[in-house]
Formats: C-alpha cells, structure tokens, sequence
C-alpha cells in the first residue's frame, strides 16, 4: 500500500474511533440494533423508522455499558426520532456546514452495533439540491443524498465530512439505492420543537384531496399548462377550509400563485411556521375559477 493510501486509511480510522465516541446502538428487542448520535448532553437522535417501539428502549454507550432511553418525541416526515438518557455525557459533538457539501465529497458514516463497537461506511456525496421536500411532506435544506448502501447496524449513524465532523444523520428510508445526510439545522430544528411539545406542529386545511387530470379545453381557457389539479373529496366541517367556504367537488389550482398539480404541493404550504398564516387558494367551482383565503390551522392527530 502506497504512504497516501496508508495516511488515507489511518485518517479514517481516526475519524471513525472519534465520531464513535458519540454513536450508540439503539435496541428494543432480544437481537439487533441500530445507531443513534449524542446529538447534546442527555439527548440522542436516531432513526424514526428503524425505532420499533416507544417503551422498554436502551441504548449501548460508547464505553460499552447498557441503558435505558426514553422517547422524546417522533418525527416520521424526517426520519428522526429523539431520545433522552441521563448516561450518555459524550463531550458536545464537534458540527461541520452541511451546506459546504457537494456532489462527489466523501463522507464517512459511523454508527454502532451492541456488540462489537464502532461500524463505518465510506460513501461519495451523489447530489446535492438546495431544498427537497420528503416524502409525508417534511422538508430538508439541503438535501444530500448519499451513495452508500448501509447496513442496520448503520442506519441513524453519524455522517461525517472530510474534517472529521459531523453533518448530518444518516437514514435510508428516503433513498432506498442508498441513504440520506439529514442535515444538522434540521436536526436541530427537530430536536427543539420535540422537546418543546413532544411532536412536530403541523399546518393543515382540513380537506381530502386527490389529484385529477384536467380537460385540455379547460386548460388552454385558463392558458395553464399544468395538466393536473387537486379535487376536493372531504371537507371537515369547521375546519379551516370549511370556514373559508370550499365544497367538496371544488377544484384547487394554485396556493398563493404557485400551482397545485400533485399532494406534495399542497404539504410544502403547511409546515409548522405556516400555522396562522392566510393562503390565498385559487380553485374551480364549476368550471368557473374562484379565490378564497384559508386561514391554516395546526393539524390535530388524524387530520389533514
């Protein structure tokens, strides 16, 4: 082996036995893990999906002793889930620029198993977007996908920049061909409104939508070019759209001048900041467009 390829792989090695004094495995059952981080003193972050349950959950600790967490609080629409455990006192993580990543970086991600302590995966930063909405609607900025293919034992690890720095968590639940680097600021963001409410708020309109593909007459009438739109199938009375005066049946084309085509759509206008805000909702009643203002409400369990 060449001396570069040699300081390489010793650089490496390093990076991984430092992060790892941050990673803890993450167990609910008799057999198997995952990886969470010591994001802060007292609090870890790991993976939302890979959390089977939300009692009777330990953690393994970087010196290798076994304890009990408690759930903090979920966040499906970013695959983060929080715990809090009075033993985990890693000295605070060192945390790098999410933003400062670009396509073709390198980055380490590191976890741990239960057993058998640190677990790392080399992987190439594969693109890298300003902002992309998830799936279920929560929203990354930046979004930094990952060409690694992680084992259990990985998913919720660290991932870690060229610097030796952690800059984001790692989950594949977005990327099946590989994983996602949720970035520290949203982490963050996450972390703080769980430990504020127990849950993330979200905005809501109280509708049931479905999209549907409009008549190519009606389009060149409104010269819109998008071919679908979102109809109107449920309206929950009293809800924030009822009270505007939307029907089921009504069409909606366009939230605050920006068109409506599929769900995700309309999700990206009811993030938590949004509650309280007014919308201005342009639809079609009809056939005949109409315009309303919505006042958007925090979503109660269940509700759209």
């Amino acid at each position: 082996m060449s001396a570069e390829w040699l300081a390489i792989s010793n650089e490496l090695a390093e990076a991984t036995e430092k992060i790892g004094g941050h990673a803890v495995a993450v167990h609910t059952e008799a057999r198997g893990s995952t990886s969470g981080v010591i994001w802060r003193p007292g609090i870890i972050v790991t993976a939302e999906h890979a959390l089977r349950r939300d009692e009777e959950i330990q953690v393994t600790l970087p010196d290798g002793k076994t304890a009990g967490a408690k759930l903090v609080g979920r966040d499906p629409s970013t695959d983060l889930a929080v715990l809090k455990c009075e033993e985990a006192t890693a000295v605070p993580a060192t945390f790098g620029d999410s933003d400062a990543l670009k396509a073709g970086h390198v980055t380490l991600v590191v976890g741990r198993t239960r057993a058998s302590g640190p677990v790392a995966a080399l992987g190439f930063v594969s693109l890298v977007t300003k902002e992309r909405r998830l799936w279920g609607g929560g929203a990354v900025s930046p979004y930094l996908r990952l060409d690694v293919a992680l084992q259990r034992t990985g998913i919720g690890g660290a991932v870690v920049n060229s610097e030796g720095k952690i800059v984001g968590l790692a989950t594949p639940k977005f990327a099946p061909a590989g994983a996602l680097a949720i970035p520290v600021v949203t982490v963050n963001r996450v972390i703080d409104a769980l430990l504020e409410k127990g849950r993330i708020p979200r905005g809501y309109l109280g509708v049931g939508l479905q999209p549907v593909r409009l008549p190519e007459g009606l389009r060149e009438t409104l010269q819109r070019k998008e071919k679908t739109a979102a109809m109107v199938l449920e309206v929950e009375p009293d809800g924030p759209a009822h009270k505007a005066g939307v029907v089921i049946g009504d069409i909606l084309t366009k939230i605050d001048g920006k068109p409506v085509m599929r769900l995700e759509d309309v999700q990206a206008h009811l993030h938590g900041e949004g509650i309280g805000k007014t919308v201005r909702a342009e639809f079609l009643r009809g056939g005949a467009p109409r315009e309303v203002s919505i006042v958007v409400g925090e979503r109660p369990d269940g509700s759209r």
